[in-house]
């Protein structure tokens, strides 16, 4: 007897969707900036001295400024190139098209490498400025002293300006918000939300405290305070010595990523040299940096606190 099933594999067309956070610190980016070299672009500080008292025998009180040029220099220079040989296409009913590579490409690679950059480098920055820095056991860290702990970050040094002008994000651990959600220090209202159905859906997770939006980072192997940015198979990982970070805030006004190259190619099959198929190629040169505030040129509009153990 002829057996008729057909046991070829089949391949579908529908990529498996892949759930992860997109990227956080998006806010933080910025196109605005004027280049004056390759890599380079000058941020120009002022200060000035103040009022004197003035004596009415006349003549008046001389008051200096001071003008500086500070240059910044982009220095995360990544680029990465996909072959889709027609073959593979084909195999696999176009699941392997370059499309969709670029698509989880930068759903899984981009995306987090953003934020571990922004994160990464704004905890160096805040790691080497006197009173604006900690670090706390995570288990410290609890229903019953969260929001306190949040409350005491939120005003540290010069913050509580930024805080005022709703320039300041703070972005914690999922630890970090389930205490916050679970809270014993303050009381809450409890927010009933429409949901299909005529059914109702209850609103529990801390968003904002004194205006400073509370940003859960989900993903966290994207959030702490320094990464190896070469490991072997590509990407970023955590580096030896590190710490993960429990809760890091910037201020909008003062910290910017900023992109100096983006460029992505699409070759098509003979348009190339490097093989039967589509070729698909990205480059990006960009940086984050905080910026010193305009009065004393100094840095205080940061603020992170980091575990107190090391990655091994």
């Amino acid at each position: 007897m002829v057996n008729t099933n057909n046991y070829a594999e089949q391949f579908s067309p529908d990529l498996l969707e892949i759930l992860m956070q997109g990227t956080l610190t998006s806010p933080f980016i910025t196109s605005n900036v004027k280049w004056v070299g390759a890599r380079t672009f000058h941020f120009t500080q002022m200060s000035t001295t103040g009022f004197k008292n003035h004596s009415r025998e006349g003549g008046w009180n001389k008051g200096k400024y001071t003008q500086t040029d500070v240059p910044f220099t982009c220095e995360h220079d990544r680029d990465i190139e996909f072959l889709v040989d027609k073959a593979d296409v084909d195999e696999t009913n176009a699941t392997a098209k370059v499309e969709n590579i670029s698509k989880v490409f930068e759903q899984t690679q981009v995306a987090p490498e953003t934020d571990a950059l922004f994160f990464s480098k704004v905890a160096a920055k805040a790691q080497a400025t006197d009173g604006y820095h900690s670090a706390t056991k995570s288990t410290e860290w609890t229903k019953a002293s969260a929001y306190s702990k949040l409350k005491t970050i939120l005003s540290a040094g010069k913050l509580r300006r930024y805080k005022a002008r709703g320039t300041l994000v703070a972005y914690v651990t999922s630890n970090i918000m389930d205490c916050l959600e679970q809270s014993t220090e303050f009381t809450r209202k409890i927010e009933l939300t429409q949901i299909a159905e005529g059914g109702m859906g209850i609103e529990t997770r801390v968003t904002e405290i004194d205006g400073c939006p509370i940003i859960e980072v989900i993903d966290d192997e994207r959030f702490y305070d320094s990464f190896n940015f070469n490991p072997a198979n590509g990407g970023f990982e955590p580096a030896t010595g590190g710490h993960k970070i429990n809760v890091l805030v910037a201020c909008g006004d003062t910290c910017k990523t900023v992109p100096k190259i983006s460029s992505i190619y699409f070759f098509a099959p003979g348009a190339h040299t490097e093989g039967d198929g589509w070729l698909y190629q990205n480059r990006t040169l960009s940086d984050t940096f905080v910026f010193p505030n305009g009065k004393d040129g100094k840095i205080d509009s940061i603020y992170v606190d980091v575990d107190t153990t090391a990655v091994a």
